[in-house]
This record gives structure tokens, C-alpha cells and sequence, in this order.
């Protein structure tokens, strides 16, 4: 038995965040309340260093190390980039937010950091006891900021939900895992693939197995029958928090999908797909149904979020490199929406009020007509309205699922979208033809301004252009 030193250079962007994250937490001790900015810029620099960090270690190939724990390869270094720039955004957005409620502490930044840690960690995990200890150390953080306001009884409860259910779905994703270790004598997923593609008649342990991870999965996902806690975190957590867990969180559900189903599993692809059938039919059904009952814009957008879920693993059961690439152009185009939708609500809120209401938008236009735009796109996109970059990402998975032909999946899913159009020009039609319940105009903060009206107009734009991003996609999955 011979040791090899690891490759801490590929591993450098982790390991800054994690070295900035404890400097932050420590340093916010000895700050002033006068002075909480600090933290934010500070946290901000180090999301802009692990995506300077990660360009400059990206490596032209795959490459492993820490004992093939640990892998670098153009999917992951994709995967990284996009959910920098989602975080970035994120803690921009919420900057206003949370000061306005008493909540501009360093520890919503310091968790915030640990969850893209924790993101980062998935993303570039090659063994089951990698991705499990990234998927804790992101969720850990996901239970402490969805209860950040601790005199939020709401917020409290909200993250007991999330903390029991989140605990019951890694149990079973460990225990699907540990049957996976025993079934092949070990935790790297190359070898599992390959044991797994060479031992057709153990194939119905692997199925049994298979069916534990893909619990672990789906409720990561938030997709249906698993959807429960979506709905109530979404609605009890702070909207600064909600906009954290519809965001980024959706990419590394993606990347924990294809280390998991494509990289591991890949060799039962018949097995796992008409899984995701049901899966998928299921998410698009009650997500677009139930969200027509609700009148709470964080609770319509929670059943949004699951219907567009559905969607995403329509491309993954596909089982093709056309497929994943579609999926991962979803992904990433949904993040982007989210992103929106949740900063115009917060652009809504102010002290003391939550524009949570789908009342609260009433009259938007004459509020402020480019920010009721920006919703108009965000809403348009969701819909997959042309020429949006929802619609582009809609038609992609569409034609990857026709491709193999599933078609009646595409029929299914374009029946749904149609239900789903409902709830989402609801929103439009209160914000352009009804009278403002408040006729002050909004009020906000330069930053927030231009960023979210470059979110917005990087929809529309991903919308007319979409190539590049997906051309993108298509070169990680290569």
C-alpha cells in the first residue's frame, strides 16, 4: 500500500470559500451593528474568488483526486459557475431586505457561503460518501436560514417541516446508497457503473437500491409525490431565504442527478427512466393544478417550482446528451426566473410588509412600469411564453423527449403548461389592469435596480439568443 499526496489544486475554489466562510463568521463577532456591511462584501469577494479560482483550475479533462473522491471536469466547472452567480445575486437582492427586518447579521452570509459549499461539494463529487457529506453539509445550512428569524413562529415551524422531512429523505438516500456499497464493495461511482453494467443478474438488487436513491432525489428536486415541504418553506422562511432555496439549490439538485442516476446508475437507465416518468407526469399535474387555488405569491410559486421540476426530469429520463444538455439549460434558465420573480418581491416588501399577497401586485404598472416589465418577463418565461428563455428551454425538453419517442409525454407536459399559463398571466393581468391598493412609487436601492433589471433582461435575451448558453451545455456534457 503506497500513499499519494492529493491534488489540493483542484479542490482550490472549496477550499477558499471554506477558509473565507470561517474568517467572516469570526470576523463578524467584533463588528458593529453600524458596520454589518462588512460581512456582505467580504462574502460577495469570496463568491467572485471561487469563480475567478474555479476558471483558473479548471482542467481541459476530467481529472480525480483525494482517492478518486473528488473530480474536476468541464460538467462541474459549469455547474460552479452558475450557482457563483446565482448566490451573488442572492445575496444582493436580500441586502435591503434584511436590513429593513433587523436580520442584517454576518451569519445569513456565512450560512449562505456554507451552502454553496456545500453545492460546490455535490457538484464535483466521484463517491457516495462525498456526495452524501455535501448533501448535509448544504442541507444543515438550508434548516438554520430557513429559521433565521428566530421570533417568526411561522419561519420556526417552516423549518421543523423542512428539518424532519429533509432527515427522513437522506435516511433513505443512505440507506439506497449503503445497499449500493454492499451490492459492488465499494464507494466510487465509476466502479459502481461499472459493476453494475457488468452484472445483469443482480439486476433487480440494483433496481431495489436504485429505488431508495431516487426517493433521496426527487425530494431534493421537490418533485411530486415528494413535494410537501416546498409549499410551506417556501411561504414560512423569509423571502430573502426563499429567494436562496429557489435559486441555486435547483442546479445542485441537477448535479446530484447526474453523479448519482447518469454517472452511477447510468447502466439502469431502463430502470430509473420510466421511474422518472411518474415522477415527472406527477410534478407537472399537482404543481400547475394546485397552484391555480393559491393566492399567496411564495405558495403559487413553490407549486410552480414543482411543476417546473417535472419538466427538468423530463430531459434527464430522455437518456440522451440532447436530453441532459436540455436539462441543464432548464435548470439553469429556471434558477435565473426564480431569481427574478422572488427580487421583485422583495422589491414589493418594506418595513414592516411582506408582498406576499398576489393582491400586493395590483397595479404595478403604475407604480413603476419597468419593474412590472421585469415581471411581465419572469412570468412570461415561467409560462414559456415566446420569445422568453422558458419558452426555448420548454421546446428543448420537448424535442429531447420526442426524440425518443415519448411522445405522448410531450403532449402531456405541453397540456399542462397550458393550465399552468392560467396562474401566471393572473399575475400580469393584476399588475396591468387592476388599481394599486398602494400608490406610492417603489422606492429601492441602485444595485437592486440594475441587477434585477439585468435578470430580467437576460430572460428575454436568453430567450432570442439562446445558443450560447446552450452551446454551453452541450460542451460540459461532452
Amino acid at each position: 500500500m503506497t500513499f499519494e499526496m492529493p491534488d489540493f489544486w483542484l479542490a482550490l475554489p472549496e477550499m477558499f470559500v471554506l477558509g473565507m466562510a470561517c474568517f467572516i463568521l469570526v470576523l463578524d463577532l467584533f463588528l458593529p451593528e453600524e458596520r454589518r456591511g462588512i460581512s456582505y462584501f467580504l462574502a460577495q469577494i469570496t463568491v467572485i474568488g471561487a469563480f475567478v479560482s474555479s476558471l483558473w483550475v479548471a482542467p481541459a479533462g476530467v481529472q480525480t483526486t483525494f482517492d478518486g473522491m473528488f473530480v474536476s471536469d468541464p460538467l462541474g466547472t459549469f455547474l460552479k459557475l452558475a450557482i457563483y452567480v446565482l448566490t451573488a445575486g442572492v445575496f444582493l437582492y436580500s441586502r435591503g431586505y434584511l436590513r429593513d427586518r433587523a436580520l442584517y447579521k454576518g451569519e445569513y452570509y456565512v450560512l449562505g457561503l456554507f451552502g454553496m459549499l456545500g453545492m460546490m461539494v455535490i457538484v464535483s463529487a466521484s463517491s457516495l460518501l462525498t456526495i452524501y457529506l455535501g448533501l448535509e453539509l448544504f442541507s444543515l445550512s438550508l434548516y438554520a436560514m430557513v429559521a433565521f428569524d428566530r421570533d417568526s413562529l411561522r419561519a420556526s415551524e417552516a423549518a421543523m417541516k423542512y428539518f424532519v422531512l429533509s432527515a427522513l429523505a437522506s435516511g433513505t438516500l443512505l440507506y439506497g446508497l449503503s445497499l449500493l456499497y454492499g451490492l459492488t464493495g465499494s464507494l466510487e461511482m465509476s466502479q459502481v457503473a461499472q459493476f453494475a453494467g457488468g452484472h445483469a443478474g443482480e439486476h433487480y438488487a440494483f433496481v431495489f437500491a436504485l429505488a431508495f436513491v431516487l426517493v433521496g432525489v426527487a425530494f431534493k428536486f421537490g418533485a411530486s409525490p415528494f413535494h410537501m415541504w416546498i409549499p410551506d418553506v417556501y411561504h414560512g422562511a423569509p423571502t430573502s431565504v426563499t429567494l436562496y432555496l429557489g435559486a441555486a439549490p435547483k442546479v445542485a439538485a441537477f448535479a446530484m442527478a447526474m453523479r448519482l442516476l447518469v454517472d452511477t446508475l447510468g447502466p439502469l437507465q431502463a430502470s430509473w427512466g420510466p421511474m422518472l416518468v411518474v415522477l415527472a407526469v406527477l410534478s407537472l399535474a399537482v404543481g400547475n393544478v394546485v397552484a391555480i387555488a393559491q393566492t399567496n405569491i411564495k405558495r403559487m410559486l413553490a407549486y410552480s417550482t414543482i411543476s417546473h421540476m417535472g419538466f427538468l426530469l423530463l430531459g434527464l429520463l430522455a437518456g440522451t446528451r440532447t436530453g441532459y444538455s436540455a436539462a441543464l439549460f432548464y435548470a439553469v434558465v429556471y434558477a435565473l426566473m426564480s431569481l427574478a420573480a422572488f427580487g421583485v418581491v422583495i422589491l414589493l416588501s418594506r418595513a414592516g410588509f411582506e408582498a406576499e399577497r398576489l393582491g400586493d401586485f395590483k397595479g404595478l404598472n403604475e407604480r413603476s412600469p419597468w419593474f412590472a416589465f421585469m415581471m411581465l418577463v419572469a412570468m412570461f418565461s415561467m409560462a414559456g411564453v415566446p420569445p422568453t428563455a422558458g419558452f426555448y428551454a420548454k421546446l428543448a425538453v420537448l424535442a429531447a423527449v420526442i426524440d425518443v419517442h415519448q411522445t405522448w409525454l410531450a403532449v402531456v407536459a405541453v397540456f399542462f403548461s397550458l393550465i399552468g399559463a392560467f396562474y401566471y398571466l393572473r399575475v400580469v393581468k393584476l399588475m396591468y389592469f387592476d388599481a394599486p391598493a398602494d400608490p406610492e412609487p417603489l422606492t429601492a436601492r441602485l444595485d437592486l435596480r440594475v441587477a434585477l433589471s439585468a435578470n430580467g433582461l437576460l430572460l428575454l435575451g436568453l430567450g432570442i439568443y439562446p445558443g450560447l448558453l446552450m452551446g454551453w451545455c452541450l460542451a460540459a456534457l461532452h
